[in-house]
């Protein structure tokens, strides 16, 4: 039983150690990056660093007034066109208002006219009401006239 847990766990650490494969990667990082190069990344680094401050200290003074002007013309033509579009944005909103506008006063005439026509038909249904009972009442009155000049003393 012994030699089985031995043989299990011999074969634990061949499947599941990693250990010495990282380790012997790490090594060869190591030595391709660091001896092999000879810190070649690093002088070509100072030479490009060296290569931009060289450039700075020529082409700052003279091209950045040249840049500097580029950019004042740039940024007045840009505001000109913004400040178009802005009236063009705004006249077409004026437009689309004036259009709404007229469509919502034919709406509203048209609401206002059958308004009316109804006030009417209202008007004329109270006329005729009123002159029903007024009518009533001038029969009523007549009779009860006509009442009283029979119990009239002679």
């Amino acid at each position: 039983m012994d030699k089985i847990a031995q043989d299990v766990g011999e074969i634990q650490t061949r499947l599941l150690d990693h250990r010495p494969v990282v380790s012997a990667e790490i090594r060869y990082f190591v030595t391709e990056f660091e001896e092999k190069r000879g810190h070649r990344e690093g002088r070509l680094l100072e030479n490009l660093s060296k290569n931009v401050l060289e450039t700075n200290e020529h082409m700052q003074p003279t091209h950045f007034e040249d840049v500097n002007r580029k950019l004042a013309i740039i940024t007045k033509t840009l505001e000109a066109a913004n400040h178009m579009a802005d009236r063009v944005q705004q006249r077409e909103l004026e437009s689309q208002q004036s259009a709404q506008l007229q469509a919502n006063m034919e709406c509203l005439k048209d609401e206002w006219a059958e308004f009316l026509k109804k006030q009417q038909r209202l008007k004329e249904e109270v006329d005729e009401e009123y002159a029903e009972a007024a009518e009533q009442l001038r029969t009523k009155y007549t009779e009860s006239e006509h009442d009283l000049t029979k119990f009239k003393p002679l």
